[in-house]
C-alpha cells in the first residue's frame, strides 16, 4: 500500500488505516497513541520508527493488557509487509479494544516520511546521548578508570545495572546500586566529599543517566561515567570479574534527609507534581478516558515484600532505561510510587524531561498493602479444542510431533525431547516444513500460549493438530526430563534480538558497532522531530 495524505482514515479490510503523517502529528502534539511493531523482535531491532513499541504477533495476548490497560485507548500495528498487522488487529480488537488501525504501507512508507531506528529501547538511549551532550556530564576512559581503581584508595565504583547483569559480569571494586537507587543511596556509600565516584553500566546510556543524577542530586564528589561501560572495558583489553553479589540494600540513614532535600529541590525544579488523594482519585475515576500507568520505582525485593494495588514493579533506573517495556502508549499518563519521595522524584523528573506526564505519590497518600508478585495480565484461553495430558503423550510419544512455542532462549534452556522450535506467528510458512505426517501437538510454558495459538495453527495446516494441557510445565511437573543439547529449528530463531551489552561471549566488532551507533543518535534524533525531549 501506498501511503496516502490527509488524516481520514481510510480501511483496509480488517482495521482503519493511518498514515505515517498522522501519527508523527500525533506524536508531537503529545496526544495519546500506542504503535505496536508485530514483527518478532529479531527484525524490530533492525528498523523502526522511534516509538515503536515491540508487540511479536505471537506475543499479543501474553503482553498487551500490562502494555496498553485502557481498552479505548488508539493502537497502531504494522509489519514490513508480512501480512501480520491485519491479522494482530484482528486479534487486538477480539480483546476488547475498540480503537485499533493499521499503519498504512507499514514501515516502508513511514521510512519515506520519518527516521527508522536500529536496536531496542531507542527512546530512552538516545535521551541518554543528548543528556550528555547537553549537560556535558563528566566520564574517563576504561584506562582512566582502570589506573584509578589500582591507585586511589578513596573510591567507590557503582554498577547502575540490574543486579543479574552486575552478578554476570563487573569492573574491579564494583558494588551493585541499580541506577534508580543512586540518589537514593550514594551518599550513605560515600558519605566524604572527598571520595571519588565511577558510576558504569554495560554500553552508555544508564551510566550517563546515573552519572548525571548524582550530579543533578546535589553531590559534592568528583563523579564520572564510565565511558562506553563494560563494552569499553572489555574493548580495551581489561578483565570482567564474574559471579560478585557485593550489593546496598539497607535504606540509608544519616544521609537521608540530604538526599530527600537533594531531589526535592532537583523535582521542583523540573517540576515534577506530587499527588494527594484527591488527585489520585481523580486520575483513577479518568483512567477509562486517559491511559494510566501505575508504577512502583523501588527495587524488586521491596516491591515483592509490599506495594499499593494496581502497582507494578518497574525499578526506576530500569524504568528510565526502558520505558517502553512497561508503556506502550505514548502521550499516557504515569504515577510513581516510592516510599522515602527520593526515587520517585528522580526518576519523574528525567520522564519528565523525555516528554512524559509523571507523577508521584508516596504512602501518606496509598499505602503498600498488597505483598508478592502478581502475574502479568492476560486474557483467559478458551480452552476448547483438541488436546491431549502429559500421560497420552509419553504413551503414544512417536504419533506426535511436539513443536514448542517458547522464546527462543527458553527453548535452548531445555524443551520436551525432539519438540521443533515453531514461532506461531509463521505457522502457514513453517508448519509445511515439519516432518512426518503425526498430529501436531502444540506446547508453551504453561500451555496459555498454546491454546491461544491453536485456531491459527489448525487454519495452517491440513494435518491434525491438538494442544498439551499444562503445556511444558505440566510434563516437568510429571518427573519427565527436558532437553538441551538437540535442537530443531523450524522456524528462524530471530524472535530475542542478542544485546551486544549483555552477556559473556559477544564479539569485539558488535560492541563497537553497538558503541557507534549511540554515538550517532543524537543526529538522527534531531533529523527525526518527534521526540519532544528537553533537558533540563
Amino acid at each position: 500500500m501506498k501511503p496516502i495524505s490527509g488524516t481520514q482514515p481510510k480501511r483496509s479490510d480488517t482495521a482503519p488505516l493511518m498514515t505515517p503523517t498522522e501519527l508523527r502529528r500525533r506524536w508531537r502534539a503529545g496526544e495519546e497513541v500506542a504503535l505496536l511493531d508485530v514483527r518478532e523482535e529479531g527484525p524490530y531491532s533492525l528498523a523502526h520508527p522511534f516509538f515503536a513499541v515491540s508487540l511479536p504477533l505471537s506475543q499479543i495476548e501474553l503482553r498487551v493488557l500490562d502494555l496498553i490497560p485502557r481498552f479505548s485507548a488508539p493502537i497502531v500495528v504494522y509489519d514490513a509487509g508480512e501480512g501480520y498487522a491485519e491479522r494482530a488487529a484482528k486479534r487486538i480488537s477480539a480483546l476488547g479494544y475498540t480503537d485499533v488501525s493499521i499503519l498504512d504501507g507499514g514501515l516502508e512508507a513511514y521510512r519515506a516520511v520519518g527516521e527508522v531506528f536500529r536496536d531496542v529501547n531507542v527512546p530512552s538511549k538516545a535521551f541518554g546521548e543528548l543528556v550528555e551532550a547537553i549537560r556535558h556530564t563528566p566520564s574517563l576512559s576504561a584506562n582512566e578508570v582502570k589506573a584509578l581503581i589500582e591507585t586511589e584508595p578513596d573510591l567507590v565504583v557503582l554498577d547502575a545495572r540490574r543486579f543479574e547483569e552486575y552478578r554476570t559480569m563487573s569492573i574491579p571494586r564494583g558494588v551493585s546500586v541499580p541506577g534508580g537507587e543512586l540518589a537514593f543511596r550514594a551518599r550513605e556509600i560515600a558519605p566524604a566529599p572527598g571520595t571519588t565516584i565511577i558510576v558504569n553500566c554495560a554500553g552508555r546510556t544508564r551510566s550517563i543517566i546515573g552519572t548525571q543524577s548524582l550530579i543533578n542530586a546535589g553531590l559534592p564528589n568528583r563523579i564520572f561515567a564510565l565511558r562506553n561501560g563494560t563494552i569499553g572495558w572489555t574493548l580495551a583489553g581489561h578483565q570482567v570479574e564474574r559471579g560478585r553479589t557485593d550489593r546496598f540494600l539497607q535504606r540509608p540513614g544519616a544521609t537521608y534527609s540530604t538526599a530527600l532535600a537533594s531531589a526535592t529541590q532537583w523535582a521542583q525544579r523540573v517540576g515534577v507534581p506530587s499527588l494527594d488523594r484527591d488527585m489520585f482519585d481523580r486520575f483513577l475515576a479518568q483512567a477509562n478516558e486517559r491511559t494510566l500507568y501505575l508504577l512502583d520505582v523501588r527495587t524488586p525485593e521491596e516491591y515483592e515484600r509490599g506495594h499499593p494495588p494496581g502497582f507494578a514493579s518497574a525499578p526506576g533506573g530500569q524504568l528510565v532505561q526502558a520505558t517502553d517495556e512497561w508503556v506502550a502508549v505514548r502521550g499516557s499518563r504515569l504515577v510513581l510510587f516510592d516510599d522515602d519521595g527520593v526515587r520517585a522524584r528522580m526518576a519523574a523528573s528525567w520522564l519528565i524531561q523525555m516528554g512524559w506526564e509523571a507523577h508521584i505519590v508516596g504512602p501518606d497518600v496509598i499505602e503498600p498493602t498488597e505483598a508478592g508478585t502478581p502475574q502479568p495480565r492476560r486474557p483467559a484461553p478458551v480452552a476448547s479444542g483438541p488436546a491431549i495430558d502429559v500421560g497420552e503423550l509419553i504413551a503414544h510419544r512417536n504419533d506426535w510431533i511436539v513443536i514448542d512455542l517458547a522464546r527462543s532462549p527458553a527453548y535452548v534452556a531445555g524443551h520436551i525431547p525432539g519438540a521443533h522450535f515453531v514461532l506461531a506467528s509463521r505457522f502457514t510458512e513453517d508448519l509445511p516444513r515439519l516432518p512426518g505426517e503425526g498430529t501436531i501437538v502444540l506446547t508453551s510454558a504453561d500451555g496459555d500460549e498454546a491454546w491461544f495459538a491453536l485456531a491459527d495453527a489448525i487454519a495452517s495446516t491440513p494435518r491434525k493438530v491438538a494442544v498439551l494441557k499444562g503445556g511444558t510445565s505440566a510434563w516437568t511437573d510429571s518427573n519427565q526430563l527436558l532437553e538441551r543439547d538437540r535442537h530443531s529449528w523450524i522456524s528462524q530463531p530471530d524472535d530475542v534480538y542478542k544485546r551486544p551489552y549483555e552477556g559473556t561471549d559477544n564479539a569485539a566488532a558488535a560492541m563497537q558497532a553497538y558503541i557507534d551507533w549511540e554515538l550517532h543518535l543524537v543526529a538522527q534524533l534531531a533529523n527525526d522531530s518527534v521526540s519532544n525531549f528537553h533537558v533540563v
